[in-house]
């Protein structure tokens, strides 16, 4: 399922140079910064820090992992990334101009569907309601075998048997 974008008011740049700007102590915007974000914003996937890495070299940005750790940990505190936790890997996707959703994490090949659903959204809403409890936002990770893996799984079985 591919879920609609967001209408957004800023570029995921220009959301990016005002965050730095905003900051205590302002920052400065650097080349390699624009760079990443217009790689991490000119796609929609899920993606772990050593994996960007490897891409921004392929396409000969030379960005520093230093940089990149530094930019990820801004990215998310500015609101444009969101991390997630799929097992023992970090991973980061698109949090500004896309809407909330869930994940189906299949544990034997790592695919990553995404949902969206009116009843978990309502649900939240009710509980956080009940405690009295301003809600920010919420993470929800349901973690199994997607459809090919539980095929590949019965082909097998029936394999077996014979």
């Amino acid at each position: 399922m591919s879920l609609p974008a967001v209408a957004v008011s800023q570029s995921p740049e220009a959301k990016f140079r005002e965050y730095l700007a905003s900051r205590p102590k302002p920052q400065r915007f650097t080349d390699q910064q624009r760079d990443m974000i217009n790689y991490i914003f000119s796609q929609h996937d899920h993606f772990d820090a050593e994996q960007l890495i490897e891409d921004l070299k392929r396409d000969g940005l030379g960005v520093s992992r230093a940089t990149v750790y530094r930019t990820l940990a801004k990215l998310v505190d500015a609101g444009l990334l969101r991390r997630l936790e799929f097992g023992p890997r970090m991973f980061y996707e698109h949090d500004y101009g896309y809407p909330q959703h869930e994940h189906l994490v299949c544990e034997k090949c790592e695919k990553k569907i995404e949902f969206q659903s009116a009843a978990i959204e309502s649900v939240i809403r009710d509980v956080a309601q009940q405690h009295h409890f301003q809600a920010s936002g919420h993470t929800f990770i349901i973690r199994g075998t997607c459809r090919e893996c539980n095929q590949a799984k019965m082909t097998k079985r029936r394999l077996d048997l014979i």
